[in-house]
């Protein structure tokens, strides 16, 4: 039998504990405009292009905050991204490494990355 399962991801759950605050900084990140839909009171789901990042507060814990990168953001410009990051006082935690990735925290400490694509 053929997989019924699509070889392509629908969406991404990340935790955060205030889904207001949340949105406002992922939107601000992103330069994408914010919209006052939260779907169960809980949930936020960014306007991207692919996959979906849904923003979820009835998930967040200190424990399930992610500790390794879940996913990353793509970028043409590595330098610009890196630059961009430290301008707006987010919390990069390593340098370019290999000149295509770095690593962020955001507010609620989910580690993720930028990727040169």
């Amino acid at each position: 039998m053929k997989s019924p399962i699509q070889n392509e991801v629908g969406a991404i759950f990340v935790p955060v504990k205030d889904i207001e605050k949340a949105r406002d900084w992922y939107c601000d990140l992103l330069s994408v405009p914010t919209e006052e839909d939260f779907p169960g009171g809980h949930l936020y789901v960014l306007p991207m292009k692919h996959a979906r990042v849904v923003l979820d507060s009835k998930i967040y814990s200190e424990e399930a905050v992610f500790k390794a990168t879940a996913f990353h953001f793509n970028t043409a410009d590595i330098e610009a991204a890196y630059t961009y990051m430290k301008e707006k006082g987010i919390d990069v935690v390593s340098d370019i490494q290999f000149g295509h990735f770095f690593n962020f925290k955001d507010p609620d400490g989910n580690l993720l990355m930028i990727r040169k694509c």
